[in-house]
């Protein structure tokens, strides 16, 4: 096996099994395997990967694989109700004009909470805008809210 699908595959492991909320520890915990490698080729890899950071309680962050999301966004399992209420303590307001809706999250939430949006692939959502603390979701033509309000509340109370 090559040193990247050796270093990759390290990675993936160490963002399933654990919280890791920077860089740093990222490095850290690969050097603790005998993996060293710079922040610029972690970096890469984190990108390559396709990772985001979601919000944790107590206000930290945590690394998250896209296939993670996803995987707890379909499963019906409790984990899905725990991720569903953890992203929910961001969610804050939710109001429409047209076929654009404005979602407002506590700081530091959007990003994560308009990830998981792509990822429902909703009919009715056609994609999502994020900044910090505010979510545009685009609806597709003929879409009411309240449909659009169905497809958000399998992750979100709204």
């Amino acid at each position: 096996m090559s040193r990247k699908n050796d270093r990759i595959e390290n990675l993936i492991e160490i963002i399933k099994n654990n919280n890791v909320g920077s860089q740093d520890e990222l490095l850290k915990l690969l050097a603790a395997r005998g993996i060293f490698v710079t922040q610029a080729t972690l970096s890469r890899d984190l990108k390559m990967l396709k990772t985001t950071k979601v919000p944790l309680e107590h206000g930290e962050y945590a690394y998250m694989l896209p296939d993670a999301t996803t995987a707890r966004i379909k499963s019906k399992t409790s984990h899905v109700v725990d991720y569903a209420r953890h992203l929910g303590k961001g969610f804050l307001s939710l109001e429409f004009s047209g076929n654009i809706g404005v979602m407002l999250t506590r700081n530091g939430y959007a990003s994560g909470i308009a990830y998981d949006i792509d990822m429902l692939n909703s009919r009715e959502i056609m994609g999502t805008i994020a900044g910090a603390n505010t979510v545009f979701i685009v609806l597709r033509e003929g879409v009411s809210h309240e449909q659009a309000r169905k497809a958000l509340s399998h992750i979100l109370p709204v």
